[in-house]
Formats: structure tokens, sequence, C-alpha cells
């Protein structure tokens, strides 16, 4: 390069030296290696080859129909396209035009074509028209691509103890590839899972107990202590922005009216791939991979990649439960994916140099600054899915067949109208959570503060199980079928509880329950305790200690209790509960116990030696009037 460089730049041009790079350099001295010489020659000096001669413009039209033809068809054989060139020449221009050879056409056709080795559907989608053409990515936050998978571990569930497998949400910043965001679900997930993950690449990651030092906000031009001060916690060294284009495929849960509300309060756009081109996400799916090689094979439990290559009895294998799995992911992804070194992901404006997503993350401070823009923790309300209804004067709201009250909250808005206008003129916005249906979220329009609205059909004594959507449209369906016409939702309680657990004859032992329906009521706590989690704290409650003693001896209590079979305690939580309200009733309904009589009432009153008292005395009068 210093020899080039020192070349006057008119000989050089002459020379065809005179854009010739570092890279440049690099290309030919490979070229020369395998094929000597010849590999240093520019191709773009070259004369354009004549073609094949034996292929007139009559084969070459026959060439490129039958292309357009095998396109939309299924697949075929080289075989069967030397038939369909030679059938349409023969219609088309006369049995007496000559044909090349197969062995010509099939080497034709691989140096127009290629070798063919695609599937169909993905050959057909190169082949689609490009809208915007390639966008080059050069800060964090530009492009996260997300993505959900099933994990290839089996984990055990902390109702029943079965060994289930849980899908895994990846967030991705394109960029630095941090993982920004992820999640853990059982079954699959949802709108409002995807809208939690979105908000967790906005929110900072807070340190956990068991974490040290080296895993704290890192980045220089912005000290950990500040970070700390505007989040209320110390940070974690993982990247958090405001995501301009979130890149998913096309399932349901990236298409819905909800995901597109989540959009418009975050300020995103959510931009699905082209279809039939997973290569748009390449980066996310190949993260997916990545992780495997790197964590889950180590894992007791892990099920490998496909049906022939598991072992013998993953599900027997399996140790961990879903929560420490995911303290565990949280644990490398900070610890270890965002120090390791990236190697074929090195930004263009340093190929050569040794990064890693913590380095590419602090070399864009300087480059294009840093946003540092925290959401309050109420934005976890405005994700969630939105109703527009009336407040009834005697029963509150209803949110999807279910009643919810609080005669506190609701005393100044009953029966009136809000100040709404537009398409929903009147009403009253309500947050409802899917995940948890035992209460909704109503904001005060005074002070603005959300508040939650319980069921009005729960308990008001004992704890009240956790149910989803799904448990509720089931027992509205139940309901229904059993030809009930409630007047309250109290009365839809029994149904519930029976529903979750609360009588269990022997076809509803835990033995006896299919894993479908198992990993259902799994499902169901799992969420309730993730919609409890991602919920901010209540202003009014107390602030956290620091000592870590009684947070450390619950965790402990839960692991403890999360690996044992616990159906017969959400049994008796249901069985608690609908015992609690019938006392409640049995109490409402009866009058107030009367206190009994004291020691020796009843021989004071009736005894004959008792002096009268004055006031009887005046009553009565003396004894001269008695005459």
């Amino acid at each position: 390069m210093a020899e080039l460089a020192a070349l006057d730049p008119q000989h050089a041009k002459l020379l065809g030296l005179g854009s010739v790079g570092y890279r440049t350099l690099i290309r030919w001295e490979n070229a020369r290696r395998r094929f000597g010489l010849v590999g240093c020659a520019d191709d773009r000096w070259l004369r354009r080859s004549g073609g094949t001669r034996t292929v007139s413009e009559e084969v070459r039209e026959a060439v490129l129909a039958v292309r357009e033809e095998t396109k939309r068809m299924a697949k075929v054989s080289m075989r069967t396209k030397d038939r369909m060139i030679r059938q349409y020449v023969r219609e088309e221009f006369g049995p007496e035009t000559k044909v090349p050879s197969y062995d010509t056409l099939r080497r034709l056709w691989q140096e127009w074509f290629g070798p063919g080795g695609a599937r169909q559907r993905y050959a057909r989608s190169a082949d689609l028209p490009e809208s915007q053409g390639h966008i080059l990515v050069h800060r964090p936050g530009q492009v996260v691509a997300l993505d959900t998978t099933v994990l290839p571990v089996m984990v055990r569930e902390h109702v029943f103890g079965d060994p289930v497998k849980m899908h895994l949400t990846l967030a991705l910043d394109v960029c630095t590839h941090s993982l920004v965001a992820f999640r853990l679900t059982l079954v699959s997930d949802t709108s409002v899972d995807v809208a939690m993950v979105l908000r967790d690449v906005t929110m900072p990651l807070p340190m956990r107990a068991d974490w040290g030092e080296d895993l704290e906000w890192p980045y220089p031009g912005l000290p950990a202590a500040v970070v700390a001060e505007f989040a209320g916690h110390a940070v974690a060294g993982l990247p958090f922005f405001t995501p301009e284009t979130v890149t998913t495929d096309h399932g349901s849960v990236y298409r819905n009216h909800h995901l597109v509300e989540v959009e418009r309060v975050l300020g995103c756009q959510v931009l699905p791939a082209r279809v039939l081109r997973p290569t748009d996400k390449a980066a996310v799916e190949r993260a997916f991979g990545v992780i495997r090689q790197l964590l889950f094979e180590h894992l007791v439990g892990y099920t490998g990649v496909d049906v022939a290559d598991r072992g013998a009895d993953p599900a027997a294998d399996a140790a961990l439960t879903a929560d420490q799995l995911e303290h565990l992911i949280a644990t490398w992804i900070v610890g270890v994916w965002q120090k390791r070194k990236l190697g074929e992901y090195a930004p263009a404006w340093d190929p050569d140099g040794s990064h890693s997503p913590k380095s590419l993350f602090a070399a864009s401070f300087a480059q294009t600054g840093f946003a540092m823009d925290i959401p309050s923790p109420e934005l976890f309300y405005e994700l969630l899915a939105a109703h527009y209804v009336r407040i009834d004067k005697r029963r509150g709201v209803k949110i999807r067949g279910l009643w919810y009250d609080d005669p506190d909250v609701l005393r100044d808005y009953r029966g009136e109208l809000s100040t709404r206008g537009g398409k929903h003129k009147g009403k009253w916005l309500i947050r409802r959570d899917p995940r948890d249906r035992r209460q909704v979220f109503f904001q005060d329009p005074i002070s603005h503060d959300w508040h939650p609205l319980p069921w009005t059909g729960m308990p008001r004594a004992g704890q009240m199980p956790a149910f989803g959507d799904a448990r509720a449209s089931a027992l509205l369906a139940k309901a229904a079928t059993a030809g009930l016409k409630p007047q309250s939702d109290a009365e839809l309680l029994p149904v519930l509880l029976e529903l979750i657990g609360s009588n269990i004859p022997v076809s509803k032992w835990p033995t006896q329950l299919k894993k479908s329906q198992r990993t259902e009521h799994a499902r169901e706590t799992h969420q309730a305790r993730a919609a409890q989690a991602d919920r901010p704290p209540d202003r009014a409650a107390p602030a956290r200690s620091a000592d870590p003693a009684p947070a450390a001896a619950a965790a402990a209590a839960e692991e403890e209790t999360a690996t044992v079979l616990s159906w017969p305690g959400r049994a008796r939580q249901t069985q608690d509960a609908l015992a609690g309200e019938r006392r409640q009733r049995r109490e409402a309904a009866r009058p107030a116990p009367v206190p009994p009589p004291e020691l020796g009432h009843s021989f004071r009153a009736r005894s004959v030696f008792v002096l009268p008292e004055d006031d009887l005395e005046e009553d009565c009068g003396g004894p001269d009037d008695a005459g």
C-alpha cells in the first residue's frame, strides 16, 4: 500500500492501479493462490463470452419460457425441463428447428440460473421485487430483530413439576448484536408478551442479588451512578433504547390491532420480513443457534436440534425450573454474550478489528451519542389491551363477559359520561391484561393514577387462583351450556372454581389429568406471575428493604416449593376461596349475634326477695291507696 501510494496518480491510473486498496490486494492474493496469475486479472477488462454457438434465438426463447413456467410449478428434474424445451421449440417454431443435446442444455441452465439446489418456494421468493433496497444499519436501535422459537431444554413447571418445553422470544439489536431483551413463555407467546418484550427493550435491566460489580453498567460517557439515579435502581450492563424499526416474521402475534397500538405508544415501526425471506432477520435466527451451542447444550435436559438426535429420556433429566432457567439466561447474556468477541459480524468501519456487543455499543457513544430516555413504570398499563365501556351505576364495568367494580375508585364516575370525543365518545378507557383476568385497570382522569378493579365474583376472603382469557371463555361457555343466567358474577364463582380445581374427583387427580391439561394449569400460574412481575410497584406500598436476607429466604422457599407437586396446594387454594366466600355470605345473611346474659341473671329477675326500684314504687303508689 505504501508503494502504491508513492506512485504518481496519472501513472497509477494508466497501470490500472488508481483505485486499488487494501482489500483488493487481499482478494488478488487469494485468487492467485487458487488460480495462479490469471486470478489477478480484472474481469471488467476482458471480452465477454459469445455464449454457446449451438444455442439459437429460438432455443434461447424456449429456455426462458420454461424457466418462467417451472418457477410456478413444483420442483422438477432437468430431464423434464429438457422435454419441455423441446416441446416448446417443436410447437412454436416447427419440428425442423435444431435443439442442442441434453448435456448442452444442462450446462447452459446452470450457467444462466445456477445449480438449482434451493427449495422451490425460496427460489420464487428470490425473484420478488425489492421496495426499498438494501438498508445499512449504522446505529443502535435502528433495527431490532424479534423472533420466537421452542426452547431446546426441558424444564420443570412449578405447579405439577412436569417436564415441559417453553418458548424463547429474543430481541436482538442488529447494529451491535446485543440481546437487549428476552422472555420465556409456556406453550406459546401472545401479543401482550411481545408488547412486554418491546417494553423491556426500552427499560434498563435491574441488577440482581447474586450479580457482581463486573455485570454493572460499564459504558463510558455515562456514569453508572447517573443511570441508577434516573432508573431508581442499579442498572446491569445491557443496552436499552427505544427501537425505531422492529423486524418480525408473519406470525399472528405480530399482526393484530393490539400490537399496532403498542407500536403507536412506543413510537416504533413493526416491519414484517418479506414473504419467504428468512434472511431479512438472519441475525436473530443465527443467534438462536449460537445460544444453543454455547449454553443450552451444557444444560441437563437438552433435547437436541432434531428428534433423531434426542437423548434417551430428556424429560426425566430435566432438573431446572422455569425461574431458574430465566435467571441463568439473563446472567449468561449480561456476563458472556455481551462480552463475547464477534467474528463475521464485525462492523463495516473496522472489518479486521476485535469487537464485542459491548464495545460496539460503547463506540456508538462517540459516533452518534446516546439519548437516555427511561419511560415511566406506568408504560405497563399503556401497553395492555384497551376497552372503551360505560360505567354502570350499580355493577361497575363489563369487560368480555365479566363485571369489575371498586366502590372507592368508581364512586364519582358511576353513571357519568367521560369527556372523550370521537369514535368512543362518552366512554371510559379500561385496560385488560389477558394473562390475569382477576382484575382490570382504570386511570383516574384527575390524578392520572392507575387503580385495579377486581372481578365482582372474586371472593373477599382467601387468595383467588389466577385465570386468563382461555379460562374465562371456558367459564362463560360452561355457564351458557348449563343454562345458567346469573344475576351477578358471584354466581359464576363455583363454576370457575370447579374449572380451576376446587372439586377434584378421581378423574381430576393430577395423575389422571392429561399432559396438555396440566400444562394449561401451569401456564395460567406462570402468566399470572409474569403479569405481576411486569406491573409497577404500588406507590403507597412501603419501600423494599435493602437487606437481601428476607428476599433470599423467600426465593429459597419458592425454589424449594417449585420442584414439588403443588397441585394439591392449588386445589386447597380454590377450596379455601370458596369456603371463605360462603362464610361471608352466611355472616351477612344472619342477624348480629346477641351476647349471652350475665351469670345469675335469671335468679335476680325472678327472686321475691329483690327490692323494687324507686321508680317502680312511685308508679305503683303506696299501701293507703289500695282501698
